[in-house]
């Protein structure tokens, strides 16, 4: 059996996986692979699954599977499975950064200080205590996220429709979220609801100077009219770690005032890494029955 590391893992993982076959990361192999393993980078669409006459199992190292033609991977007999339980973790810590860096002024003030100014006046803070966290979805990252914001005194609320309760935040509806919230972090999967939700119509429902973070899905936002709302102030600020396209090459984004980008970080860290190995190698021992 020929298993395709399609991206970048853990160092360890090959030797890992080598009791279970062939490990390469050679793509031209494609054509021999009867598992492919992928991160967020490789697509597997129809195009790849019909390189792949062999293929019977997509290992997604991460949360969702919408990098996968899902629908074509299961008439073509291919299973699908990814490891959610794995960068929770890393996600909400780097969203909570995010939530704390906006108000500090964090990137601005780095920024000027190397460019000899002293903003001390102009860069005024704002504190997370006592402010209000709406969570769009309360999947694993928003729960750890509604945990560090907790301790730092923040009230947490959420919106998702699967969810009626929850030990991690006051469920309440999508418009209370956006109407009382001073910080909204967005937590959904990508389909054809959620594409696009984030626009002039919603961010029309928050709180002026409401902040927003997005380490979900780039295309859950309407980048445009997130750009519109940053500069005529109703929006105080926005932090994003994904984008229509990666890399954001032309995003009005870029250019937006109190905006602070990342490049798809939130998965990648050491532990995580390590995580995902351990998941991957559990979901080929019950593929295989070893």
């Amino acid at each position: 059996m020929v298993i395709l590391l399609a991206d970048a893992f853990a160092p360890d993982l090959p030797g890992r996986l080598a009791p279970f076959g062939d490990v390469t990361n050679d793509l031209a192999r494609v054509g021999e692979a009867e598992v492919i393993i992928v991160r967020s980078k490789t697509k597997v669409d129809k195009a790849m699954i019909d390189k792949a006459p062999k293929l019977k199992y997509v290992i997604r190292g991460g949360v969702g599977v919408d990098t996968i033609d899902v629908d074509y991977a299961k008439q073509k007999g291919v299973a699908v499975d990814n490891t959610p339980e794995a960068s929770s973790l890393a996600v909400a810590e780097l969203a909570f950064a995010l939530m704390i860096a906006m108000p500090c002024h964090i990137a601005e003030a780095d920024a000027s200080m190397k460019q000899g100014k002293w903003l001390k006046k102009e860069l005024e803070r704002t504190e997370l205590y006592g402010k209000t966290l709406g969570l769009v979805g309360i999947g694993r990252i928003a729960r750890e996220l509604a945990t560090r914001a907790r301790a730092f005194g923040m009230k947490v609320i959420a919106y998702d429709k699967y969810v009626d309760k929850s030990d991690a935040a006051e469920m309440t509806t999508l418009d209370r979220v956006y109407a009382e919230s001073d910080y909204i972090s967005l937590h959904t999967p990508l389909t054809d609801e959620t594409k696009g939700m984030i626009n002039a119509a919603s961010i029309a429902k928050m709180k002026k100077g409401a902040y927003l973070v997005n380490t979900c899905r780039g295309q859950v936002i309407i980048e445009e009219d997130v750009a519109a709302a940053l500069k005529d102030g109703k929006l105080g600020g926005y932090a994003g770690d994904v984008f229509y396209k990666e890399p954001p090459e032309g995003s009005p984004l870029l250019a937006a005032p109190r905006a602070v980008l990342t490049p798809h970080l939130g998965a990648s860290t050491e532990e995580n890494l390590l995580r995902l190995g351990d998941c991957i190698v559990e979901r080929m021992k019950k593929y295989t029955n070893k």
